[in-house]
């Protein structure tokens, strides 16, 4: 397990890796140094070919409590241009996150406010205890969800959103799961294993395919092409031709598992 000063990584044998905030203390809320070691973890597990799935989640009680009241403080003090900066430093947080090319399932629990709601709106599979307290609350202090937005707006669409973007109330899993930014709801007692479960679907499937597919998700979503048709088309051309593919299908045939299978 690797630690570090506001969080732990570890991996396991079958490469589920879990990514834990680890500030139980102040309800893992973001500051400086939180969101630059989150940088850090993403580019990590970026490059470790061993993880095939990462699991994001909060130590104790809390997933996420947002920004750090402290953090706050600092930014409020600064002028413009280190507002900015450091706004900039969450934002590309929430983007390294949201291009893992490994699938991201949120494990949430307790409280999730702000910069929490933000990182649940980049995983891919959000499982969330049927207690949790979820909440935009930055009205409430003056400010907006603008670092957030884009992915909040993006997993919620603009509808949804504008139901919670500006009246700082919270809402429960269900109405979150109703809005669209949560997968799966179950009790405190499930949880991990609810986790689990949608971790080890991954282990059945090629990890390059997984990555692909998410990256194909993520073009056709977000009209980053100009031609779907001929670009979907390109792309399951290219796949066909991986040797995983070609090693996916033989293993079909002789009714066999492939090698990256994980019982």
């Amino acid at each position: 397990m690797k630690s570090l000063e506001t969080l732990t990584l570890e991996t396991d044998r079958d490469g589920i890796c879990t990514l834990t905030l680890n500030r139980p203390e102040k309800h893992n809320a973001l500051n400086a140094l939180m969101i630059s070691e989150l940088r850090t973890a993403a580019a990590d597990i970026q490059a470790d070919e061993a993880i095939r799935v990462v699991i994001l989640t909060g130590a104790g009680k809390s997933f996420c409590a947002g920004g750090d009241l402290g953090w706050m403080q600092e930014q409020a003090e600064k002028d413009r241009a280190g507002k900015i900066a450091e706004s900039s430093q969450l934002a590309l947080m929430l983007h390294d996150l949201d291009a893992l090319r490994k699938p991201l399932i949120g494990r949430v629990q307790g409280p999730a406010y702000g910069g929490g709601v933000g990182m649940m709106a980049v995983c891919d599979i959000v499982v969330a205890d049927k207690q949790v307290r979820l909440g935009l609350t930055e009205t409430r202090l003056g400010l907006i969800p603008a670092t957030i937005g884009p992915y909040v707006v993006r997993r919620m669409g603009e509808g949804a959103a504008r139901q919670v973007f500006m009246n700082g109330s919270l809402f429960s899993a269900e109405r979150a799961q109703h809005l669209g930014l949560v997968s799966i709801i179950c009790s405190e007692e499930t949880l991990d294993q609810a986790v689990a479960d949608e971790a080890r679907n991954f282990l059945a499937c090629a990890p390059g395919a997984v990555a692909d597919a998410k990256a194909l998700c993520q073009t056709l979503a977000r009209s980053m092409t100009d031609d779907p048709l001929e670009y979907t088309a390109e792309q399951l051309a290219d796949r066909w031709e991986t040797e995983e593919a070609q090693s996916g299908i033989r293993a079909f045939f002789s009714r066999t598992k492939p090698a990256w299978t994980v019982d």
